[in-house]
């Protein structure tokens, strides 16, 4: 289980266990749980939407759903999301656009791009019905994940050195496998917006994949971090849509 608790401690705030040594190699071998560790932050928001959402208005209530989820990754793929706008739309050479997404400041690029990502992600929550909502939420942060292990194990990594990196080195295809059994495991039981969400989170990871490595080479940490956060609104979009179309 100690690869499972890396990817655990190292995707989120939950903390279940003490570890001091952290190894590149364990990094690599705990890419193939990213999809559970997905399932978990997608269960602690599906209960908190299912046990709490009656006691406080929809707007706000679709609100505290989106902190929520925030706060349990401490805000991780947020922060390479909003890095990643910054280099990639800076218009400067590949290697300034590293440099850009390695700082720590946040530009314009960044925020406007995060704000739009929360004013589509409470939208859509909004908007997704009462019945598909809690698993909109769960199946949202394990196609996320799964979009992640795709970004880290198909294309290469575009710095010679950062924890991304390690990711990258020591996860390898037998990760992308295992890691896929998981996602059908966990997903196949919630039907066809299920399904969809899926097919669309991987086509998705991969094409902006390649268009990043078309600009930089290859990815880096932080586009991890934008892979995910744009395919879990990719998996709501499409729950809304299955709903519109009672699918």
């Amino acid at each position: 289980m100690n690869d499972f608790f890396i990817a655990l401690q190292f995707l989120t705030r939950l903390h279940i266990v003490r570890q001091n040594v952290w190894s590149p190699e364990g990094f690599g071998r705990s890419v193939k749980y990213f999809p559970v560790v997905g399932a978990v932050i997608g269960s602690m928001l599906a209960v908190l939407d299912s046990v709490v959402n009656a006691y406080l208005p929809d707007h706000v209530w679709t609100a505290i759903l989106v902190v929520a989820g925030f706060a349990l990754t401490g805000g991780l793929h947020g922060d390479g999301f909003m890095d990643t706008f910054d280099g990639l739309f800076s218009g400067r050479t590949p290697q300034r656009m590293l440099e850009i997404m390695k700082d720590s400041r946040v530009g314009a690029n960044g925020v406007m791009a995060f704000g739009a990502l929360l004013l589509l992600k409470w939208s859509m929550l909004l908007d997704i019905d009462a019945y598909s909502r809690p698993i909109a939420l769960f199946i949202a942060p394990v196609i996320g994940r799964m979009a992640m292990v795709v970004g880290i194990t198909v294309f290469p990594y575009a710095r010679p050195e950062g924890i991304g990196k390690a990711f990258a080195q020591y996860a390898g295809k037998r990760a992308l496998y295992i890691a896929t059994i998981f996602t059908l495991l966990l997903i196949f039981p919630f039907g066809r917006a299920a399904v969809f969400s899926l097919a669309a989170g991987m086509a998705f990871a991969v094409l902006f994949g390649r268009y990043v490595t078309g600009i930089i080479g290859g990815l880096t940490g932080d586009i991890y971090g934008a892979i995910t956060e744009m395919t879990e609104l990719l998996v709501l979009f499409v729950f809304l849509i299955c709903g519109e179309m009672e699918l």
